[in-house]
Order: structure tokens, then C-alpha cells, then sequence
């Protein structure tokens, strides 16, 4: 009877909530890719899960029953006097003031509101407003990803200058000294020369700043056996302060999809000239215009010059000289002429063999008193070559055939990146720019807008998918729509959790707990309307039916919330239990990650129950009381009428 009676509430329950995760799937991106481990394991698990609750578990009761009715027979001969299952009474009678405890308590509260139903539902109202403003007021604001604890970093070396490979070693060995000199760091791995001469993956290695002359790798000590990752770097950033032309840069190992830096503000323009003023301009406000921004860098050429050789050619031509002939003698100054090359016995590669000045020779300003041979004699290199300094420029990026630059720079510690950006917007769009320029926020900024703009499509879908499911086992849209407002009451529970644990709106780890509890708050209201319907089949009234719902249903509408609360309480506390050596941890490297998750959940799930054993006993209720009233009203006027025609007839009489 219990496997017949509960296998279309809990099939309901089960689809509701694969519903909710199945559209996570779709997520795209590497976001997606990250979080597909998520759905994949809740919907093979809930499948699993439903297949032992309506299978095995009734066959494993059924078992468990006869061997304990046969093990007492042996010691009792009483004839068993229950009741078979067609004697069990559908709709047991019980008096609301004779039930004792906390759900007698219950029932004469439910049984006192289920009478004033719009009161419930602008209490619920008013209760959702003050939600709402008080988090608008102690929110801790939005963020893409949630801060963790973290094992590895990277300390980029910066300097300016036209520097030799020594030279650059030596100030990276000078980092690195200092950088093994902090507590908790393990071991180093050092490479020095050219920017991005470690290959660290995605994670580590972008947004190596153009300046950068070498990288150090950090490995960190064992979680509770040093401060946290954040206090390390902090101390890095201090130390290496008093280092005279280095500037060091420290990052953390991004365990979740790599964004780079917190700003990152991405210019483009049809005139390269336009973008390198604008790109200064913007630059310049993030220097000084912007505070608790730190790690400030753009792709803009570094400082320096370019010789730029020009042959005149007719000139050229009229002393019977060719531009190779003039090249050659340039290339006397700089990199030499190649003569030939030659293979050592013990290499595999061929060496270049060149001809040049010697070292002390080898100067721009040699080239004014160089000489080349003519048919018509010796003429002044000058003569023929137009020499002019220009500024560096080492690569020019295009993107869609526009010139593009990123200004990037990271937040001070304690500031969300959002809220950066959106004061940074602010003033971009306060300011006229040049025609064709163009800006957008990249990164982290861009990632937490498509994560969010998909799970807000997500919820669409899985709330289609749970209409669809609930019509079809209420066969009612008014039921339908009562169980999914229970989805929009766990959405509170969730800034109410947001609110009392003091964390940030983690676009997404926070937003996929609000999807999932898509799926899982509408199971008790499934289950409590499905009771319902039971008893009004049965012929009992809505008021009754009403009050033996939610006598039946309390105690598992209660279990079932709090162990799901239970066991995700470890989760959002941040706690590592490890069963074999029989220790209890807290703050893990990944335990941060998931705690935003698990707070949406236990609080969400809580709220949302607890307004579910009180509005949706109240609007099953509600049609009731207003025909109720409706019909009094109408008997009312109905009677004044009757009196006043009556009264009428006699006057008239």
C-alpha cells in the first residue's frame, strides 16, 4: 500500500528535481565544463536512488516484516487481531485539541490560519519586502568565484631596461632569496629571461606582464602547518618593497576557470594612434582616480627606441651602389654579416659564423663615420641612409581588423571585483572618447555575466520541465503553480543565509545552489498536496483534508528537510572528516569552494519548508474561504434585499 500510495509523489519529486539539474548540462564554456561533474552525479545518483526506494526497499520491508512476525510467533500464540489493509480507515477521525506535543501545536496554529488566508499572504509578503531591503543593505556583494584557500602561487619579477640574461638573473635570484625566506613556502622553481619561460598552463601563466624578466613558481607547506595562502603573498608584497628597481607581482594558483586578473578592461579602435591616447587616458585614471587597485598594467608598448634605417635609393643608384651593399655596412654595427657556419662534432645544429666590428664599435654613432665603397670612391654612409629614432613597438594585436589593448589590474584584498567594475563603468561612460573607440570588460567580469545570464536561463527551463511534471500529476495549474512557489520562497532562505553567515553572492557556486533548490524544495510540497488530494477523494471537506495533511505529512516533511540539512551542515562549515584515522578538519583547500553552495541550500531549503507547512495548507485552503465568503456576502445581500422589499410591500399596504 505505502510503495502504491507513494510511487507518483515521489516519481514527481524525483523528476522535479532531475528537472532542475538537467539544464545545467547545457552549460557552456569552461564554466560549464567545470561544473558538468555536478549534474552528472545528482541525476545518475537520484535515478539510482528512486530505483532502491520503490524496489528494493519495499521487497527488503516485506522480508524484514515476515522474519520478525515468525521470530515472534515462536514466542507468542496470540492470534494477531490487526486490521488487513482494506480495514485501515482512509481518513482517521482525531479532535485538533487532543493531540499533544509540537504537532498538536501545529495543528491549532494551521487550523487558526487556514481561516484568515489573506493575512498569511501579506505577512508572507511584508516578511519577503524587509528580506529583500535588509539585503540590498548587509549584502556582501557579487563575485564570479568563491575564495579559497590555496597550495600554489607565482611571483612575476618586473623591471625596465635593456638588460642582458645576467642581468636578469641576478635580480630574479634576488626575489627568489627573499621569497624562501617566508614561512610556508616549500620549494621554488625559478626561470629567468624571457616572459613566459615557464609553461604553467592557463592557470598560472597568463597575464605575465610585458616587463616581466623572470617567474617563481611557489609550492606551499602542508594546510595547517602554515598561514594561509593570502597572508604568504601579503607577506611577499611587503617584502620585496624595498627592492630597488624590481617590481614583484604575486599570484595565486586560479583553481577554477582561469580569468586572469580581477579588471580586466579591453580597448579598441580603428586608429592606433586614438587607442594609445585613449589607453593612456584610461590608464592614468586607474593610477590616480581609482583607489584599492593594485598590480596595474596595459599592453601598451614599454618605453624605448628604434633605429629606423632609410636608403635612399636614387641616391644610391647615382653612386652606383646597391641597398644590399648599404645593409652589409649596417650589419657590420649590429649583428654582423653571415660568412658561413659550422657543425661541432658534438652538436647537432649548425652555428653562424659572422663578421662584425669589434665590441667597442658597435654604436649607433658609428655609422656616422662609416665609408662605403663606390665606382665613384668612398662615400659617407650618411649620405645615403636617413637614420630616425622611433618608439618601440614590439607587437601590434588586431582583433575582428581593430587595434586592441587590455589595461588589467587587480583588487586590494577585502574588495570585490564587481564592485570595481561597475565604478570604473561608471565613469567610462561619464567620458567622451575618440570616434571608433571602443571598451568592454573582460575576464572574471565577462565570465561571471555569461555564468549568471545562463543560470538565470537554466531556471527558466527547469521550471518549465517541473510545470509540465506537476500538471500532469495534479492535473490542476492552481496546485501546479502553489508547488512552484515554494521555488520562489527558498530564494529568500537564501539571502536570509547570505546575510547571517556574511558571505558573498558567488555568481557561480551560490547561483547553482539556487537551481538545485529548484528541484529540491518542491518535493514536500508534492507530497503534502498529493495527501490532499487523497483525502478529498475519500470525500472528506477541504478543511479537514487540509489539517490531515499536514498531520501526516509533518513528521516526514521534517525528517527529510533536516537530514538534508544535516548532512550539508559539514559541507558549509568547511569540515574535513576523515573516517579512517578518525580526525575532524576544517578550512581544506577545496572546502571553500563548496561552503557558498551548501549555505544556499541548508538555509534555502529551511525557509522554504517552513513557509510550505504554513502557505501551502493556506492556499489549499484559500478557494474554500472565498466561496465561503462570497457566498455569506451574497446571502447577506440577498437578505437586505428581501427585508426591503418587504418593508416596501407594507409601507405600501
Amino acid at each position: 500500500m505505502a510503495a502504491r500510495r507513494m510511487f507518483w509523489p515521489v516519481f514527481s519529486s524525483t523528476a522535479t528535481t532531475l528537472a532542475a539539474f538537467l539544464p545545467m548540462l547545457l552549460w557552456p564554456g569552461v564554466a560549464g565544463k567545470f561544473m558538468s561533474f555536478l549534474p552528472i552525479t545528482v541525476i545518475v545518483v537520484l535515478t539510482a536512488s528512486f530505483v532502491t526506494a520503490m524496489l528494493f526497499l519495499p521487497i527488503l520491508g516485506a522480508m524484514m516484516t515476515r522474519l520478525f512476525n515468525g521470530i515472534g510467533g515462536i514466542f507468542s500464540r496470540k492470534k494477531s487481531t490487526e486490521p488487513a489493509f482494506d480495514d485501515v480507515p482512509e481518513i482517521p477521525a482525531f479532535d485538533a485539541n487532543e493531540i499533544k506535543g509540537f504537532t498538536g501545536l501545529y495543528v491549532k496554529a494551521l487550523g487558526w490560519m487556514i481561516r484568515r488566508p489573506l493575512r498569511i499572504l501579506l505577512s508572507a509578503g511584508l516578511v519577503a519586502v524587509i528580506i529583500i531591503n535588509l539585503f540590498s543593505i548587509l549584502g556582501k556583494g557579487v563575485e564570479f568565484i568563491p575564495e579559497a584557500d590555496f597550495e600554489q602561487a607565482i611571483v612575476f619579477v618586473r623591471a625596465r631596461g635593456n638588460l642582458s640574461a645576467e642581468e636578469k638573473l641576478d635580480m630574479t635570484r634576488q626575489v627568489e632569496k627573499l621569497v624562501l625566506g617566508v614561512k610556508g613556502v616549500r620549494s621554488a622553481y625559478t626561470s629567468a629571461g624571457k616572459s613566459g619561460g615557464l609553461d604553467l598552463g592557463p592557470s598560472m601563466g597568463q597575464d605575465a606582464p610585458r616587463d616581466t624578466i623572470g617567474q617563481i613558481f611557489l609550492e606551499f607547506n602542508e594546510v595547517n602547518s602554515r598561514p594561509p595562502g593570502k597572508e604568504i603573498l601579503e607577506i611577499i608584497r611587503k617584502k620585496s618593497k624595498s627592492l630597488a628597481g624590481i617590481f614583484v607581482e604575486v599570484k595565486k594558483k586560479e583553481e577554477g576557470p582561469p580569468t586572469g586578473k580581477d579588471v580586466r578592461l579591453q580597448i579598441r579602435a580603428d586608429n592606433y594612434d586614438n587607442l594609445l591616447a585613449t589607453v593612456a587616458r584610461i590608464r592614468n585614471h586607474f593610477d590616480t582616480g581609482v583607489k584599492d587597485l593594485r598590480d596595474i598594467e596595459d599592453d601598451r608598448p614599454l618605453p624605448g627606441i628604434e633605429w629606423e634605417m632609410t636608403v635612399d635609393r636614387e641616391e644610391a643608384g647615382r653612386f652606383g651602389t646597391s641597398v644590399a651593399a648599404v645593409g652589409g655596412i649596417i650589419q657590420l654595427v649590429t649583428n654582423g654579416i653571415l660568412v658561413g657556419t659550422y657543425r661541432p662534432h658534438d652538436s647537432d645544429d649548425e652555428i653562424d659564423i659572422r663578421a662584425r666590428f669589434p665590441k667597442d664599435e658597435r654604436a649607433v654613432s658609428r655609422l656616422d663615420t662609416l665609408r662605403i665603397h663606390t665606382p665613384r670612391g668612398l662615400v659617407p654612409l650618411s649620405h645615403l641612409v636617413k637614420r630616425e629614432a622611433k618608439p618601440r613597438v614590439n607587437s601590434i594585436t588586431k582583433i575582428d581588423g581593430m587595434y586592441s589593448m587590455y589595461i588589467k589590474a587587480n583588487t586590494a584584498e577585502g574588495i570585490l571585483a564587481d564592485t570595481k567594475v561597475k565604478e570604473i563603468g561608471r565613469w567610462l561612460k561619464d567620458q567622451k572618447w575618440p570616434d571608433g573607440v571602443t571598451y568592454k570588460f573582460r575576464g572574471a567580469d565577462e565570465e561571471q555575466k555569461k555564468s549568471g545570464e545562463f543560470l538565470a536561463k537554466a531556471m527558466v527551463g527547469a521550471l518549465f520541465l517541473m510545470f509540465i511534471i506537476l500538471v500532469t500529476q495534479f492535473n490542476s495549474f492552481y496546485q501546479t503553480l502553489m508547488t512552484l512557489l515554494t521555488v520562489i520562497l527558498s530564494v529568500f532562505g537564501v539571502l536570509i543565509g547570505m546575510m547571517v553567515t556574511g558571505q558573498t553572492f558567488s555568481v557561480i557556486m551560490t547561483g547553482t545552489g539556487v537551481v538545485a533548490l529548484a528541484g529540491i524544495v518542491v518535493n514536500n510540497a508534492i507530497v503534502l498536496i498529493d495527501t490532499f488530494n487523497r483525502f478529498r477523494d475519500d470525500g472528506a471537506d477541504t478543511f479537514e483534508a487540509v489539517l490531515h495533511a499536514g498531520v501526516q505529512r509533518l513528521r516526514p516533511i521534517l525528517l527529510t528537510t533536516i537530514t538534508t540539512m544535516i548532512g550539508l551542515l559539514p559541507m558549509m562549515l568547511g569540515a574535513n572528516i576523515n573516517f579512517i584515522t578518525g580526525s575532524i578538519g576544517t578550512g581544506g583547500l577545496s572546502s571553500g569552494w563548496w561552503v557558498p553552495l551548501a549555505t544556499a541550500i541548508i538555509f534555502g531549503l529551511g525557509f522554504a519548508t517552513l513557509l510550505t507547512l504554513i502557505l501551502i495548507p493556506v492556499l489549499l485552503a484559500m478557494p474554500e474561504v472565498l466561496r465561503q465568503k462570497l457566498a455569506s456576502v451574497s446571502s447577506f445581500i440577498f437578505r437586505r434585499r428581501t427585508a426591503g422589499h418587504v418593508a416596501g410591500t407594507q409601507a405600501a399596504e
